[in-house]
């Protein structure tokens, strides 16, 4: 196929006009990001940072230590119900070259009064990596429908049988739970969503691991040494 030498000679200057292009939509895309952050905090008497390094090591757990180049970006972080909460947007990068990834995640994390074991709950087994290091195991319960929309990941023994309960169970099948990736870790429980951070999202997170937090059993508090009940006297 003949190709006019006056029209081939276009193209290195089409390819980059496309890459400057690329480049300007992503820095202008970051700027109302970072801008529509910033303007929400202001709004919610919560604070703001642009990049929070530390972050990328709090936790342990999918979709945390994976790839390089990691980031934690338009770091909020404010209070709910007298609990400290952080939204951030996670980046990490896998491959190099032509077959470098940028995966991007929304992360709401709400701390908790007190540690309790480790627990992921993933539409998508997104917690295998990191199942061994926590001593975890695939834990299976008698409902099919739950069995085929969650995938539970935790310790041997009854903490997640006790934990997901009748009453848990149906808060966990709910349109704003089902999809995400939920994880008890340490002092956090946190949600973690394929994506950009979206700052209209915010408070249905929070809501939810809120309401999550809100069924655990007191028993499982008193065994790692806090009562609920006292605390509310």
């Amino acid at each position: 196929m003949h190709i006019d030498a006056g029209f081939g000679a276009l193209f290195p200057l089409l390819f980059v006009a496309l890459a400057a292009g690329g480049i300007w939509w992503a820095w202008y895309w970051g700027k109302k990001q970072r801008e529509a952050a910033q303007a929400w905090a202001a709004s919610r008497g919560w604070t703001y940072h642009r990049n929070v390094p530390g972050l990328v090591h709090r936790w342990q757990s999918a979709p945390f230590r994976r790839g390089h180049s990691r980031r934690a970006q338009n770091v909020l972080t404010g209070s709910f119900h007298g609990r400290h909460v952080v939204s951030l947007q996670y980046q990490y990068t896998t491959g190099s070259g032509k077959n470098r990834t940028t995966h991007t995640y929304h992360v709401v994390a709400l701390s908790l009064p007190a540690r309790l074991p480790w627990l992921q709950l993933s539409p998508d087994g997104m917690g295998a990596g990191v199942a061994k290091f926590f001593g975890g195991q695939d834990i299976r319960f008698e409902s099919k429908a739950f069995n085929d929309a969650w995938r539970v990941q935790g310790p041997e023994g009854r903490f997640a049988y006790d934990f997901i309960h009748p009453r848990m169970m149906d808060r966990l099948m709910a349109p704003d739970a089902l999809g995400r990736s939920i994880t008890v870790e340490g002092n956090d429980i946190f949600i973690a969503v394929s994506g950009s951070q979206r700052i209209e999202a915010i408070d249905v997170y929070v809501n939810t691991l809120y309401g999550i937090q809100d069924l655990i059993p007191r028993h499982l508090w008193l065994e790692v040494g806090y009562d609920p009940l006292a605390s509310t006297a």
